[in-house]
């Protein structure tokens, strides 16, 4: 299907895919469930923070989240043709603190073991500095250089694996993971002539790198149409600021389309203008984790407020324990006085408490949470906390259980998305 996003745009026919780049289980639970309603793929991204050889933040390895993710599609009904899996943000970075010789050979060693585990769809990122490289990124040609030995390194695993030849998205102008807009809000779009430039430096270097033929395999490119989010606020599409480069995705090699980054808390009429403006694959994550605790907070608070409970999950507390304990996870994003930096922890719309749901504690805490609430909650507290669910709950249209609260309150974000990337032809 990625490979024919852009044809159908050339067609007159518009529609997207969405990329849910989550390892949490509820968000995955909730993706999958869309993806089956929708009758459409399920495209599911891995960063190497979260998923790698060593386990990452989620405790999993590639194989480990290839199958579970397989696990969980079965249970919803999805056919494995229906479920793609991607690495997202494939490269250096990770290692950034070694020469780039060093980090070049872990994010190699990386890519050999995502594309041993069945991942297709991969992101190469490579514009990043390492030790060794000038700071604010590599020139195009070196980082086109760098992303020619890691699809290299690809090819020749899944030849070895004897699995199907990946997928592959490129690009330099890529936003750091989970939001970087920049503090006067101002945002660089893509310019379609350093575009054009960029893709000859990548065409140029896979073939010096003997992967010529992988170009046919190149579905996207990573491109800046003005879209980003910080701690606190959303920089909304606007089609004008972005026509020009929407006009050159006629431009792209078959079958290159445009993916875009940070595409968090876009408003429904934006997010259907980027889509027919030819951004066609959304990327997403911190916008449906951020649903996640907004669900198991306000729940949080009706455990609280509930009486006669002998032991409550005090998650609220417990989470800011984690993050105070081991503050590597947000440290170099948030900033402040202690007071900000404790209302950034709970509310930005960084979402980096995500990184610690996985935590042993945090897994207690939920589970004794839902425990708790597994009883008929009364409606003066559902009102009180969760007044935007109070029609359906009172139409039986949803049952006022946690676990299906917290999946209401994750499809509600990732409703817009897969309307957004619905097929129909221009006039629907």
């Amino acid at each position: 299907m990625l490979k024919t996003l852009r044809s159908r745009h050339l067609e007159g026919h518009i529609g997207g895919q969405v990329a849910v780049c989550s390892i949490h289980p509820q968000v995955l639970q909730a993706a999958a469930r869309q993806a089956q309603k929708d009758q459409s793929l399920l495209l599911v991204e891995t960063t190497a923070h979260q998923v790698n050889r060593d386990g990452g933040y989620s405790g999993m390895t590639p194989v480990d989240f290839a199958g579970s993710l397989q696990r969980l599609a079965a249970e919803h009904g999805l056919a494995p043709d229906r479920v793609l899996l991607g690495a997202d943000h494939l490269g250096p970075h990770p290692w950034r603190h070694l020469p780039s010789h060093q980090a070049m050979a872990q994010a190699e060693a990386l890519v050999q073991a995502v594309v041993t585990a069945g991942y297709h769809k991969l992101h190469l990122d490579t514009a990043r500095s390492c030790a060794d490289d000038p700071q604010g990124g590599v020139p195009p040609e070196i980082a086109a250089r760098r992303a020619a030995a890691l699809c290299r390194a690809a090819e020749s695993t899944a030849r070895q694996a004897g699995t199907a030849p990946p997928l592959y998205v490129i690009g330099t102008e890529v936003p750091a993971p989970g939001g970087s807009l920049a503090a006067d809000g101002a945002i660089a779009i893509t310019e379609p002539q350093d575009l054009q430039d960029e893709l000859h430096h990548y065409q140029n270097a896979f073939r010096r790198a003997g992967v010529a033929q992988v170009w046919e395999r190149v579905v996207a490119v990573v491109v800046q149409p003005g879209v980003d989010f910080d701690d606190h606020r959303t920089a909304a599409y606007q089609p004008a600021a972005a026509a020009a480069l929407s006009t050159f995705h006629d431009q792209l090699p078959d079958p290159m389309t445009f993916e875009i980054h940070a595409v968090d808390y876009q408003r429904p009429a934006a997010l259907a203008q980027m889509v027919r403006d030819h951004f066609t694959l959304l990327k997403i994550g911190p916008c449906l984790t951020f649903a996640l605790r907004e669900a198991l907070v306000s729940l949080a608070h009706i455990e609280q407020a509930l009486p006669g409970l002998q032991r409550r999950s005090n998650l609220i507390a417990v989470m800011q324990r984690l993050m105070r304990e081991d503050p590597r996870h947000w440290r170099s994003y948030y900033r402040g006085s202690a007071a900000e930096l404790r209302y950034l922890r709970r509310y930005s719309l960084r979402d980096r408490i995500r990184y610690y749901w996985s935590h042993a504690d945090a897994r207690q805490a939920c589970e004794t949470l839902v425990t708790n609430l597994q009883r008929p909650i009364p409606q003066a507290l559902l009102r009180q906390f969760l007044p935007d669910l109070d029609d359906a709950v009172s139409s039986a249209a949803l049952t006022p259980t946690p676990q299906a609260i917290i999946q209401s309150r994750i499809q509600a974000a990732l409703q817009p998305y897969s309307e957004a990337c619905r097929n129909r032809t221009k006039d629907q």
